[in-house]
């Protein structure tokens, strides 16, 4: 091998231990929310987590009926029970119609139904896709915050404005760790 090309293979060697893929980065929580059942049980937690320019949500709830449930996030940061209607409708700041098979596409409070088995947990991580990461958090922590919350039935992806999943069964509001 001529020296030139001994160089450029060092060159290389030596640059390939800097190259990182996103799922090589350590992931940050940037929120959570402790989700409560409207008689007060608690259901489990929710986390906002960044891997660079991803934001995801850490899923991990309990204590619920086995089975699909609608999951979004809501406008409000308020978690009233026993209904949780004080979280208001789903957070969509584009003006989208609701679900993943509606014309135009979903908006960013539909997230994908929770299936929960036999054991009644249930865990998942959800990233958010298509998401501007700096627009993404002023909508989710503007001035009346964000709630998450857990719907009876199952989302069917289409039906405006809130996925005929039925009424709210746990909700947490979403807070900066």
């Amino acid at each position: 091998m001529n020296r030139p090309s001994l160089l450029a293979c060092a060159a290389v060697a030596l640059a390939l231990p800097a190259c990182t893929t996103v799922d090589d980065m350590s992931s940050e929580t940037l929120a959570a929310a402790t989700m409560s059942r409207a008689n007060g049980a608690p259901a489990g937690t929710v986390e906002l987590v960044a891997k660079g320019d991803r934001l995801s949500l850490v899923v991990a709830a309990t204590g619920l009926p086995q089975g699909a449930h609608g999951f979004h996030l809501h406008t409000t940061g308020t978690c009233t029970a026993p209904d949780f209607t004080s979280a208001g409708g789903h957070l969509n700041p584009t003006n989208n119609n609701h679900g993943t098979m509606s014309p135009g596409g979903s908006h960013l409070g539909d997230l994908p139904n929770l299936t929960v088995g036999s054991s009644s947990v249930t865990t998942s991580t959800i990233e958010l896709a298509d998401t501007n990461r700096s627009q993404v958090l002023d909508w989710l922590f503007d001035a009346d915050g964000t709630a998450v919350v857990i719907h009876q039935d199952p989302d069917d992806y289409k039906t405006d404005p809130s996925g005929n999943a039925g009424p709210r069964i746990a909700c947490g509001v979403l807070e900066r760790t």
